[in-house]
C-alpha cells in the first residue's frame, strides 16, 4: 500500500471517528481506502443524514486531525475481539468477527484515545500526514453489497496529498458534473429511461439513435475494410450453450431467463456472443486455407445488474456491444493482434481520444479462470509481446484477466483527464476447447483455433456515455445528431433557403464514414432571431446557417460554428461543410 492509501485509509478512521462524536449511538460497517478518496458505511439508526450535513462532520474531522492523533496498532485474539465488539454494540464488526478462524490474530487501530476500530491497516502513523481533504457526498449502500441486507448510510471523501492536487481534482468534478451524461441526454434529447420498461433498459430518442447507429457503423466499417464479416446471432439461447462455454458457472446469477411455454426448456437473454460466434465457426469443416475466420456484429445483450449498480448508460441491463471474434493459427495472433490495435487506435484518434493506455490483464491466484496454467503462461507472454511490438504504453495488473484468457484493456483519456476502460482484445484458448472447435492443417491433422475477442467500442451504451461527456454534448460535425441548422432571419426569404437544402440534400460527406448524408433542420418559426439561435445553441449544434435578405441579394450564407462566424458565398458551402 503506498503512502497516498494509507492517507486515504487513516482519513476513514477519522471519518468514523468524527462520527462517533457527533452521533454517539452509530454503527459502523467498513470504511476502506478508494481510488481518490475514502469512505465509510455507517448505520445511522433512524436519523436521517444528508449531503447538508458533511459541513459539520467534516469541521469535526479537522479538529480531530488537528491533535496530531498517533494511529496505533494492537493485535487480539477472536474471543477479544468478539468480547470488545458486543461490549460496544457494533453489530457489523461481529458479523465480521465472527466468519474469521479461531485462532486468527485480529488487528485493531487506536486513534489516540478518540477511536477504535477493527482493521488490517495500513495507516500513516499519525494524523498530520493525512494530507489534504473533503468530504464530497452521501449515499445508500446495502451492507455486504446485498440488496436483501441493512441500507446503510455512506459517506465519501477525497483526498490528496496537497491542497493543490485537492482543489485541481474538485475543479475536475465541477467540471464533470456540468458534462454528466445523464443531464446532457436530457437536454439534448438523446435517451430516456421509463419506470414501465424498467430500470436500466434505456430508451433512445430519433436524435439518440442517429448518434449510436453512426458509432456502431462507423467500428463496423474499420473492421470491415480489415476482413470481419457480419454475422446475426438470435437474442435468447438454451442455457446448456453458456454451460458448455463455461459462463453459466461463473456469470449464472446475472442471466436473465426465459421458459418456454411450448417445449418446457429454459432459455437465457444472452450476456454475451463469443458462444453463438463458435457455433458458426463449428457450422462446417475448416481448413487452414480458410483461416483466420473474422465474425463481427453489433448487437444487444442482457444482464440482471443490481439496481443499486445501475447508473445512466454507465451500466445497464440492455448493452450493445461491436464484438467480433477471430478465429486463427497461433502462428497468425500477431498479425491479428497488430490488425486490432490498428483499429482501436484509427477509431480513438477520430473521437478526440488519441491518449490511450493498454492494461495487460493477467490471472491471478484466484480459483476463478478455466484453463491450463500454461496455456495461460504462453498466452500472457504474447499479450505482452504484442503490446511492444507495436509500441503501446502499457501496464500489468494481475487479477484482470476474463476467465477464459488474459486480454488488453484500452484505457481512453478524456478532455478533462479522466480515464476510461472501453476497447478490449482479448487471448481464448479455453472455449475452442470447451466446444471442441477444430480446422485441418496443412499436414492434414485436426488442430485447434484460437480464438480473439475484440470490442473497439466496447458496450455503445457504455462508450456514449464516456463520449458525451468526453465533447460536453458538441459532438464533431460527422456524428452530430444534427449537423446543420437553417436560421431564418423572416419569412421573406424562402425561395433562397430552397436553394441551400439543394445544396445541402447533394452534399456528401465522406470522412470518416462515407455515404454520411447532411442532417440539418430549418428554424423558421416567428421567434426572434436571438431566440432562434439561443435554442440552436441550447442544443448544441455544429453548424447555424443564418440567413436573411441581405444573404439571399449576395447569394452567401453567414455561417456561425462555436468558435468563429464566416460569410461564404453559396457556391462554396459544400466545400465548406466537407472540411468541418
Amino acid at each position: 500500500m503506498d503512502n497516498l492509501e494509507k492517507m486515504r485509509h487513516t482519513l476513514s478512521h477519522v471519518l468514523a471517528a468524527a462520527v462517533r462524536e457527533l452521533y454517539p449511538t452509530a454503527s459502523f460497517g467498513i470504511g476502506p481506502a478508494i481510488n481518490n478518496g475514502f469512505y465509510y458505511d455507517i448505520d445511522f439508526g433512524d436519523t436521517k443524514i444528508s449531503d447538508a450535513d458533511l459541513s459539520k462532520i467534516e469541521k469535526k474531522m479537522r479538529g480531530i486531525v488537528a491533535r496530531k492523533l498517533d494511529m496505533t496498532k494492537r493485535v487480539v485474539s477472536k474471543t477479544e475481539a468478539l468480547n470488545w465488539a458486543r461490549d460496544h454494540q457494533q453489530n457489523y464488526k461481529i458479523e465480521l468477527i465472527e466468519e474469521l478462524p479461531e485462532d486468527a490474530e485480529i488487528s485493531f487501530y487506536d486513534l489516540g484515545d478518540v477511536f477504535t476500530d477493527l482493521c488490517k491497516g495500513p495507516h500513516v502513523k499519525n494524523t498530520k500526514d493525512v494530507g489534504a481533504f473533503k468530504l464530497v457526498r452521501v449515499a445508500g449502500a446495502y451492507w455486504r453489497g446485498d440488496e436483501k441486507r441493512e441500507m446503510l448510510t455512506r459517506i465519501y471523501g477525497v483526498a490528496f496529498a496537497t491542497e493543490e492536487e485537492l482543489d485541481a481534482y474538485l475543479k475536475q468534478q465541477e467540471e464533470a458534473k456540468a458534462r454528466d451524461h445523464r443531464k446532457l441526454g436530457k437536454e439534448l434529447d438523446l435517451f430516456c429511461f421509463s419506470d414501465l420498461v424498467g430500470a436500466g433498459l434505456p430508451l433512445f430518442t430519433p436524435r439518440g439513435t442517429e448518434l449510436r447507429e453512426l458509432m456502431a457503423n462507423y467500428s463496423l466499417s474499420l473492421r470491415g475494410r480489415e476482413g470481419f464479416k457480419k454475422v446475426w446471432t438470435p437474442h435468447i439461447t438454451k442455457t446448456d450453450l453458456y454451460k458448455t462455454s463455461g459462463h453459466y458457472a461463473k456469470f449464472g446469477d446475472e442471466l436473465f431467463m426465459v421458459h418456454s411455454q411450448v417445449s418446457g426448456e429454459d432459455f437465457a437473454m444472452k450476456p454475451m456472443n463469443c458462444p453463438h460466434h463458435a457455433q458458426i465457426f463449428a457450422s462446417r469443416p475448416r481448413t487452414y486455407r480458410d483461416m483466420p475466420v473474422r465474425y463481427m456484429e453489433a448487437t444487444t445483450d442482457y444482464r440482471d445488474e443490481k439496481t443499486g449498480e445501475l447508473g445512466g448508460l454507465s451500466r445497464v441491463r440492455s448493452l450493445t456491444q461491436d464484438d467480433s471474434h477471430v478465429f486463427c493459427m497461433t502462428t497468425q495472433i500477431k498479425d491479428e493482434v497488430k490488425r486490432l490495435v490498428g483499429i482501436v487506435k484509427e477509431l480513438y484518434g477520430t473521437m478526440g481520444m488519441q491518449k490511450l493506455r493498454a492494461r495487460l490483464s493477467y490471472r491471478s491466484d484466484e480459483d476463478k479462470y478455466l484453463g491450463d496454467k500454461k496455456l495461460w503462461e504462453m498466452a500472457q507472454k504474447q499479450i505482452k509481446q504484442a503490446a511492444i511490438d507495436n509500441k503501446l504504453d502499457y501496464f500489468e495488473q494481475e487479477g484482470e484477466a476474463a476467465f477464459y484468457g488474459p486480454k488488453i484493456d484500452f484505457m481512453a483519456e478524456d478532455a478533462i483527464g479522466r480515464e476510461h476502460q472501453l476497447a478490449t482484445i482479448q487471448l481464448d484458448f479455453v472455449q475452442p476447447e470447451r466446444f471442441g472447435l477444430e480446422f485441418v492443417n496443412s499436414k492434414g491433422e485436426k488442430e485447434r483455433p484460437v480464438m480473439i475477442h475484440h470490442a473497439t467500442l466496447g458496450s455503445i451504451e457504455r462508450f456514449l456515455s464516456v463520449f458525451i461527456e468526453h465533447t460536453g454534448g458538441w459532438f464533431p460535425f460527422w456524428c452530430a445528431p444534427e449537423q446543420v441548422r437553417i436560421v431564418t432571419v423572416n419569412d421573406q426569404i424562402s425561395d433562397y433557403v430552397s436553394k441551400i437544402t439543394e445544396v445541402l440534400d447533394d452534399t456528401v460527406l465522406d470522412k470518416p464514414l462515407k455515404y454520411n448524408e447532411l442532417r440539418y433542420t430549418i428554424d423558421d418559426s416567428a421567434d426572434s432571431l436571438g431566440k432562434k439561435i439561443k435554442r440552436a445553441t441550447e442544443m448544441k449544434i455544429p453548424a447555424l446557417l443564418i440567413v436573411g435578405p441581405k444573404d439571399a441579394k449576395e447569394n452567401a450564407v453567414s455561417i456561425r460554428l462555436r468558435d468563429r462566424e464566416e460569410k461564404i458565398a453559396l457556391a462554396d458551402l459544400a466545400t465548406f461543410l466537407k472540411g468541418l
